[in-house]
């Protein structure tokens, strides 16, 4: 734990790392802990007539001044700090409607995704007594999706809020889509494609709805013929599709093929790389990246971070290289969902990855003295802050974890940067 002891404001000197104790909405300053780079910085503390301030020596570039020395300092004759203050408080309040226009982004997006999965939850219903009805609703989906996808120049990739219970199926299925038509769209891939590939996507797992749940989500090590009735469910799938006569014919190879890889060492059938088109190459790719985010159980998550990593080292021989290395640009080195630590010592977590500007997400930042409902959620970008790490969730202490509030199942819809 970082060494922290109060020191006397005229004790203070540049390079100090400073905690206020101040609520946030009553200081200028856009956070309550920072580096000291500025003398104006310092008189502008003396001004809010604060006698002491916390010093974090191990951040502090230089320790605090003792009282003998801050005694012997012949202060700097003190110049008007108003105009500093005003632009400070100008510039914070500024900030403040940028995130207030960024948690709106959110919440519209989310809205967006909550209606998906309710079209994907209400098609899987009709797909066993109205399979025409189903398709034509799958079909409407994703074309709504593509003219999104399509439209925009500007894609802003949101974490979603965790899966309701049971629903990890609908959450799953959308996010293997999504995430597939962006990947897609980033190669240019024709229209026509991208919503095969959306298609397939949507309905990839459909045949794990003829496998017993008790099979499904069976904590104990499956024997050898449950895990091989599993994998015979991209066959399965197949067959459920049959009565809709209207589900594109190209769609159904990447149903059967989602588990297959380039080496043979797939299923159900094993195929290999010369059998295997560029949409079923890449659904593979989604669908293994999504599927170490949430095996079964979920205990052996891995992070979004963590799981690109995974990716990229244990799966070159079994994924085509070209598609691991366009998801990974795609969702940045920190996807949303990744737990971070800051430049300036804060812990987030990120909530958003503009697509044209990758290294520079938007993170929701843990500050003690603002309530959780109002934790900033700040442009990297806008704040000259870089990210340092990437921690696992059981690297947090629990105070921070329980305001973070990790996701454990991350899920991801997209925005516009730049909405009407």
């Amino acid at each position: 734990m970082a060494k922290t002891c109060k020191v006397m404001i005229n004790q203070l000197q540049l390079g100090n790392f400073v905690r206020l104790p101040l609520a946030w909405k009553d200081h200028p300053f856009l956070f309550s802990n920072f580096q000291l780079k500025q003398q104006a910085q310092i008189e502008l503390l003396k001004n809010l007539n604060l006698e002491f301030v916390f010093v974090d020596l191990e951040r502090s570039k230089a320790p605090p001044l003792s009282a003998a020395e801050a005694a012997a300092t012949q202060a700097s004759p003190a110049g008007s700090t108003d105009v500093l203050k005003r632009d400070m408080e100008k510039d914070k309040r500024t900030r403040i409607e940028m995130q207030k226009k960024f948690r709106r982004d959110l919440q519209k997006t989310e809205q967006a995704f909550n209606r998906s999965v309710s079209i994907m939850r209400n098609l899987v219903g009709k797909l066993r007594n109205r399979p025409l009805n189903a398709v034509d609703d799958a079909k409407d989906l994703i074309s709504n999706i593509a003219d999104q996808l399509l439209d925009s120049n500007s894609l802003v990739l949101h974490l979603m809020p965790d899966d309701k219970q049971d629903e990890g199926f609908y959450y799953h299925s959308l996010n293997v889509a999504v995430l597939s038509m962006l990947v897609a769209k980033e190669f240019g891939w024709e229209r026509s494609e991208i919503e095969t590939l959306g298609m397939g996507a949507l309905f990839h797992d459909i045949g794990k709805l003829k496998i017993p749940s008790n099979v499904l989500k069976k904590s104990t090590p499956l024997t050898r013929p449950e895990a091989n009735f599993i994998r015979q469910h991209p066959l399965f799938g197949i067959e459920f599709l049959r009565l809709a006569d209207t589900f594109p014919k190209a769609a159904l190879a990447l149903i059967a093929n989602h588990h297959e890889f380039l080496d043979g060492s797939g299923f159900p059938r094993g195929l290999e790389e010369k059998d295997l088109s560029k949409l079923c190459q890449l659904i593979a790719v989604v669908n293994q990246y999504d599927t170490l985010c949430h095996p079964a159980p979920q205990t052996k998550a891995k992070t979004p971070y963590a799981a690109l990593g995974y990716l990229y080292k244990h799966f070159k021989t079994k994924l085509n290289p070209s598609y691991v290395g366009s998801m990974i640009k795609m969702l940045g080195i920190y996807p949303p969902g990744s737990l971070v630590e800051l430049s300036n010592g804060q812990f987030g977590m990120v909530m958003a990855v503009n697509l044209e500007q990758l290294l520079l997400p938007r993170v929701l930042v843990y500050d003690a003295l603002v309530p959780k409902d109002q934790a900033a959620i700040i442009d990297l970008k806008e704040h000259e802050l870089t990210i340092v790490r990437c921690l696992p969730p059981s690297a947090l202490p629990k105070k921070i974890h329980q305001y973070l509030n990790p996701r454990e199942r991350v899920s991801y819809y997209f925005g516009d940067n730049n909405p009407a």
